[in-house]
């Protein structure tokens, strides 16, 4: 049976503001650990956030310049995590009225072009980072990256093969660099993939049992996470057996992804 392959992109894109989000607090990179912290973003008892205008201005530029219909209503919502980065408990993000929504981007590939949708542009803020010390038995954690304002781009399953993903991520960070919102920097973790995929019989027009895959930090990572998912998939598929639904990290070491933990259908 032959299969094809259905892709998503999730980018993540750290906005290049002067402030955080929802406080006041600094968000350049590379401060020494937690001294870009307030109450706000370490979430205090009794404090209240008051949303940056530059981080809204910035998402419409966005939206603009992909096509999006703009909402003349917005709505954050908390997202509840149990993570010890992220202090609040929960991440401020959007869920039911984002900012905007069906726009889209055209790529080229092998001298042809493609329309890949975007489903929705929303607005959250970024979580803290965790530091792993080997030579210690626990892990330290820095807030600074804590409130960092985040755009999420997320794309229809329009997506067929690794090298489409690519090139459209890399159309994605030239598009925020020109706008001059974001670095495009994905060592530095200002910009951020995550990929649902999927196999399903040609011709069919259901989905497939979808992964996740994270922890990709540049273009080569997404193409060749990808090209090993599609094998990964394909080879259980041919042999009888199910694709079960889960978040599988990237290990470029060995070229090769992970289980992490089961994705369930509810919404936090």
């Amino acid at each position: 049976m032959e299969f094809e392959t259905v892709i998503g992109l999730e980018v993540h894109a750290q906005l290049l503001t002067d402030s955080k989000i929802f406080c006041g607090c600094s968000t350049t990179f590379g401060a020494a650990p937690n001294t870009h912290t307030c109450p706000v973003c370490l979430g205090m008892p009794g404090v209240l956030p008051v949303l940056n205008r530059t981080v809204v201005e910035y998402t419409i530029r966005l939206a603009l310049a992909t096509h999006c219909s703009i909402a003349r209503t917005s709505r954050f919502a908390r997202k509840n995590y149990f993570y010890p980065d992220l202090p609040k408990g929960y991440q401020i993000s959007q869920y039911d009225l984002p900012v905007a929504e069906h726009g889209w981007i055209d790529i080229e590939v092998n001298g042809e072009s493609k329309r890949i949708g975007i489903t929705r542009i929303h607005l959250e803020e970024d979580a803290g980072k965790l530091i792993h010390d080997e030579t210690q038995p626990f892990t330290y954690v820095d807030f600074n990256r804590t409130g960092v304002p985040l755009i999420e781009i997320v794309s229809e399953p329009d997506l067929r093969t690794p090298e489409e993903a690519s090139t459209y991520l890399k159309k994605l960070r030239d598009i925020v660099r020109y706008l001059d919102i974001c670095d495009g920097n994905m060592e530095e973790g200002s910009l951020r993939c995550d990929a649902n995929i999927s196999l399903r019989p040609v011709g069919s027009e259901s989905f497939g049992v979808k992964t996740e895959l994270k922890n990709m930090n540049s273009f080569r990572f997404v193409q060749r996470a990808l090209e090993y998912e599609i094998k990964r998939q394909r080879a259980i598929l041919e042999q009888g057996g199910t694709i079960v639904q889960e978040t599988r990290l990237w290990d470029s070491d060995k070229g090769v992804t992970h289980g992490m933990r089961g994705k369930e259908e509810a919404h936090d």
